[in-house]
């Protein structure tokens, strides 16, 4: 008896167990989305690499022995324009991938209608290590699978991208499944960084067609924040028109970096990161030394805070699947000069003076949206490198060839701007140059191209003055002058700018404005003097007329007679250390004489006179 309890007590054991087999044998094949690291991408970015799609499959039962596993397709839609580059045709450059394959193990799929595999009725399933040109049972064809746009009358639709003929075989309860979709670059400037404290989501949502074949549980998957990537700020200077600023060729002797980030004897300008990965360099082989390199970046999963994403040159180059993922270029930040003063040069560090971590070099043959071109190899030495100025515009732009994506950092450029004064031909021009940082290359391409560079971002920046050029000029005053009544005046007017003391030397031209009346008519046009150069003066009456003497030399040149003239005059001379006297007397200066310094207009440093201009009135 007490034998047969026990084979019942058995016998209900293994009725359990069974159960148990049969209850994980059923369990139903089913996939949901696995959010991993969820990337920041750059609000100005047009071309930002998201986060990878993953797909965490478990459960089902494998295809039977030597029957071909079925095939889906599936679909991604975002809440913005896709635009991962098209490669061929409709063909991009998203990848999808099948339990993460090792490199020197990745196949491509290059048929329209998808590759097959063969099921071999084991958990867990086809192996998707390695591909083979002609699989058997457990085998497959191909583990990638390249994304084509979604098209219809021709027009790509902007937010979707497909997977076609994707064979998915359920690994059985003992192992997962993972369907892995990379290099999906997304418009995440169509977002925005939102408001409130929250940045904006990127948001990937999975179909598979037939839905029945891989039904997915968690069909919706944040892929990326958007947040602001790029501060911006310039120093600014100022220089006289009329004094020369130097000899137009710099080296790199005098850029060190202060620690405020100010350039000695030179206008910096400040590139500075909203988070750390926000400059990237293009792929991970690129170096300061060696600007162009590129390597394999083929370990599924595996980023690298790089603007190249999953890439491995080995695939098939059917569809181009052999640069899927790489970079047009790393991290560009441009500086756009505008409304330069004509005749102002433009000179800017080859290479970042400071940073934190950072390594950026001029681009040569950029073009003015910071695109094309090939940066130099970075050395150890900063020299300063001259753009080309044209309609009063320049543009100069810098490369990120070394990131450190664990620190925030700034990126510090030098900018030197010089002129060779002819103040008589108005060189180099009044007025206040501006300049605008931002990320590069600049687009408005917001959909997928096969032509458009990888990253782009749109322009959102703003002028800042950088370089103002202010009139050297001195505005003379003599209250009373006469030619009637059997008076004369005589006028002088000394450039003063030759002196003892070290001054820059100035010279040019006086505009000579008559107030009052010659005899009862209109007074004298405005005259104008020849050059009067550093230590030279014009000298002339109103009854004769004159000239100028220039330092040294006899009278030459011509300044009209005003006769007849009774009124004030005012001199506006274009050089800052002009100086008049006047004299007053009758024929022959019998009777009476008076002689008296004119009045300058202007004002000392500190004030704002009504003339504009700062000059030198020795306190009168």
């Amino acid at each position: 008896m007490v034998t047969f309890r026990k084979s019942l007590l058995l016998l209900a054991v293994v009725a359990l167990m069974a159960t148990a087999v049969q209850a994980q044998t059923n369990q139903p094949f089913e996939c949901s989305a696995q959010g991993g690291v969820t990337p920041l991408v750059r609000a100005e970015g047009l071309a930002e690499l998201v986060g990878d799609i993953v797909l965490d499959c478990i459960g089902g039962h494998p295809t039977a022995y030597g029957v071909e596993v079925p095939k889906v397709t599936f679909t991604v839609y975002l809440n913005t324009n896709v635009t991962s580059r098209l490669l061929d045709g409709t063909w991009n450059e998203a990848l999808l991938m099948v339990d993460d394959p090792a490199p020197g193990s990745q196949t491509i799929c290059t048929n329209a209608a998808g590759c097959t595999a063969f099921g071999n009725n084991e958990e867990p399933g086809v192996d998707y290590s390695i591909g083979v040109s002609s699989p058997g049972p457990g085998q497959t064809e191909a583990n990638g699978w390249q994304g084509r746009y979604v098209t219809g009358n021709t027009v790509i639709d902007g937010n979707t991208i497909e997977w076609v003929g994707v064979p998915v075989d359920p690994p059985g309860t003992q192992a997962h499944r993972i369907i892995r979709m990379t290099n999906i670059r997304a418009n995440a400037a169509a977002q925005g960084v939102g408001g409130g404290l929250i940045p904006s989501q990127l948001i990937a949502f999975i179909a598979v067609n037939p839905p029945s074949r891989v039904p997915i549980a968690v069909a919706q998957q944040v892929v990326g924040f958007v947040q602001d990537g790029l501060n911006f700020a310039a120093g600014s200077t100022s220089g006289l028109q009329c004094e020369n600023s130097g000899t137009c060729a710099f080296d790199s002797e005098d850029y060190t970096p202060q620690a405020d980030g100010l350039i000695s004897s030179s206008v910096y300008l400040k590139y500075s990161e909203r988070f750390g990965s926000a400059f990237k360099q293009r792929n991970s082989a690129t170096t300061v030394g060696s600007p162009t390199a590129l390597e394999p970046q083929d370990v599924p999963g595996h980023g690298l805070s790089t603007e190249t994403g999953f890439y491995n040159p080995s695939f098939d180059s059917t569809h181009g699947a052999n640069v899927a993922g790489l970079a047009s270029q790393g991290t560009r930040l441009v500086a756009k000069f505008t409304n330069l003063p004509s005749g102002v040069k433009v000179w800017v560090s080859d290479q970042n003076t400071q940073s934190s971590g950072d390594k950026a070099q001029l681009v040569t043959n950029a073009d003015s949206n910071g695109g094309g071109g090939t940066p130099d190899a970075h050395d150890s030495s900063i020299e300063f490198k001259e753009i080309t100025v044209s309609g009063g515009s320049a543009t100069a732009t810098w490369e990120v060839l070394e990131s450190d994506s664990f620190t925030t950092g700034s990126v510090y450029f030098a900018v030197k701007f010089c002129w060779i004064p002819n103040t008589s031909s108005g060189i180099p021009a009044l007025g206040t140059g501006t300049v605008a940082g931002s990320y590069g290359p600049l687009s408005d391409a917001v959909v997928a191209t096969s032509t458009n560079l990888q990253p782009r971002f749109i322009d959102d920046s703003t002028d800042s003055d950088i370089l103002t050029i202010n009139s050297c000029a001195t505005n003379l005053l003599w209250p009373y002058v006469t030619n009637q009544a059997g008076f004369d005046s005589g006028l002088v007017i000394s450039n003063t700018s030759r002196d003892p003391f070290g001054t820059t030397t100035q010279e040019g031209i006086c505009e000579i404005y008559y107030y009052g009346n010659s005899n009862g008519s209109d007074p004298p046009s405005m005259e104008e003097t020849p050059l009067i150069d550093a230590g030279g003066y014009a000298v002339w009456t109103l009854s004769s007329g004159g000239g100028v003497k220039p330092y040294g030399m006899p009278l030459e040149g011509n300044i009209a007679a005003a006769p007849g003239f009774e009124g004030y005059v005012i001199a506006h001379c274009l050089f800052q250390y002009a100086h008049g006297y006047g004299f007053i007397s009758d024929l022959g200066a019998q009777k009476l004489a008076q002689g008296y310094l004119a009045l300058v207009m202007d004002g000392p440093i500190t004030s704002l006179p009504r003339t504009g201009t700062k000059s030198e009135p020795l306190n009168q």
